[in-house]
């Protein structure tokens, strides 16, 4: 056990911003104060979302320095500009794996061991959950953080920091009981898309067959898909989780250049044999590059591609997929709607690999893409229609990449 600085809510933020800035923008650290602001103001990957003025943010700064936790350092270069640096993990002497799961605690708060793995990828890349939990059960025998009592719907318990007091956490949406989106990554994001891989895998052929001509009956999803290819106007466009490739041979007899990208191999050899006249390729969603013709895609769709993803896996995919956007191209999303996370085991008749469909909140995902920068989002829910065996509500989100 160690002496532990006691710090208050703001104190935590502007050191917490600018741990997670030495690592992820190292060639603008230190901070300036307006840049420091920025950081701790910022509305992703941040629980509570704050808005510090620059004069709270320059007292914090000198009472963590007073503290011995900060220094406010010249600039090297160009205008004498005063910098902050932290210097917290010199006074706890932190490994960089405790580093990046203190920084994240600092930053959103109470967090299990799933969502801590996948928020911490910037600063540090865990291998898997397990990598996590023994890191934290190291930094609780330092007194430095501890696990706290799991409470009812929770499917992993969460872990706080004890530097301070940390605030319940806030949320806009009320969560119906049991609901945990983090299920499944319980066992590790690669173990979930090794079964995501197999179970579409085993299925891929009757799958083709069975949804091959599912958007004959689906008047509204055709026409968001001849909007897309309106706006793309003959400009690339990539669907990523294309599956056996209909939705993006509609786009391509739409007029759209699309192509499609799954993370099952069957899945893609089913598109290439059912539409040989559209670009297929096998590829993971969070490895999505530029198209070679262009600049960026015109438009980028997840078309149920992310209905397997933890909640916390979110602002990451959705980042991976909106960097190669042109500007002025849009986003489409299309997931299940509601509060409920399906566990599937058989499909088609058949034993599968265990896969979660997760159900978000439209306000939640529409969030997720302005804090992402988006701009003009729009969304849509539409009924389950029960003729198909549908039981969920459908929520499509577009937003478009300024200019």
């Amino acid at each position: 056990m160690i002496d532990l600085p006691v710090l208050d809510a703001e104190e935590q933020r502007v050191l917490g911003a600018l741990l997670e800035k030495q690592r992820t923008v190292p060639a603008s650290y230190p901070l300036s104060l307006t840049a420091l602001r920025t950081a701790c103001n910022q509305t992703s990957s941040r629980e509570p979302v704050v808005d510090y003025d620059e004069h709270t943010v320059e007292q914090v700064g000198r009472r963590l320095k007073e503290k011995g936790l900060l220094r406010i350092v010249w600039s090297d270069t160009g205008r004498r500009t005063l910098k902050y640096h932290q210097v917290l993990d010199e006074a706890l002497g932190l490994g960089d794996d405790e580093r990046a799961l203190l920084t994240v605690l600092l930053l959103r708060g109470p967090n299990a061991p799933g969502e801590l793995r996948s928020r911490s990828e910037r600063l540090h890349p865990f291998a898997d959950r397990g990598e996590v939990e023994s890191c934290l059960t190291a930094l609780a025998e330092r007194g430095l953080v501890r696990e706290l009592p799991r409470q009812p719907g929770q499917h992993d318990p969460r872990w706080t920091h004890l530097l301070g007091e940390v605030a319940a956490p806030v949320t806009a949406v009320t969560r119906a009981p049991g609901v945990d989106r983090e299920t499944p990554v319980a066992d590790g994001a690669e173990a979930r898309d090794d079964r995501v891989r197999a179970t579409y895998g085993a299925v891929a052929e009757t799958y083709a067959e069975r949804l091959s001509d599912e958007l004959d009956g689906l008047p509204f999803e055709r026409w968001l898909l001849d909007r897309v290819a309106a706006h793309a106007d003959g400009g690339p466009v990539v669907e990523v989780g294309s599956g056996p490739g209909h939705v993006t041979a509609y786009l391509a007899a739409a007029g759209a250049d699309a192509r499609g990208l799954d993370l099952t191999p069957e899945m893609v050899e089913q598109a290439r044999a059912r539409h040989p006249g559209v670009r297929y390729d096998v590829g993971h969603l969070r490895r999505l590059m530029r198209p070679e013709t262009a600049p960026g895609w015109r438009a980028v769709l997840a078309w149920y591609s992310l209905i397997h993803l933890a909640e916390s896996e979110l602002p990451a995919s959705l980042m991976a997929l909106l960097r190669p956007i042109d500007a002025g191209g849009w986003l489409v999303l299309a997931m299940h709607a509601g509060d409920e996370v399906r566990r599937i085991t058989s499909w088609f008749d058949q034993e599968v690999p265990a896969i979660d469909v997760v159900g978000h909140d439209p306000a939640t995902i529409v969030a997720l893409l302005e804090a992402a920068g988006l701009v003009d989002v729009e969304w849509y829910l539409r009924g389950p229609m029960a003729e198909r065996g549908e039981s969920t509500q459908r929520l499509y989100v577009l937003g478009r990449v300024p200019t």
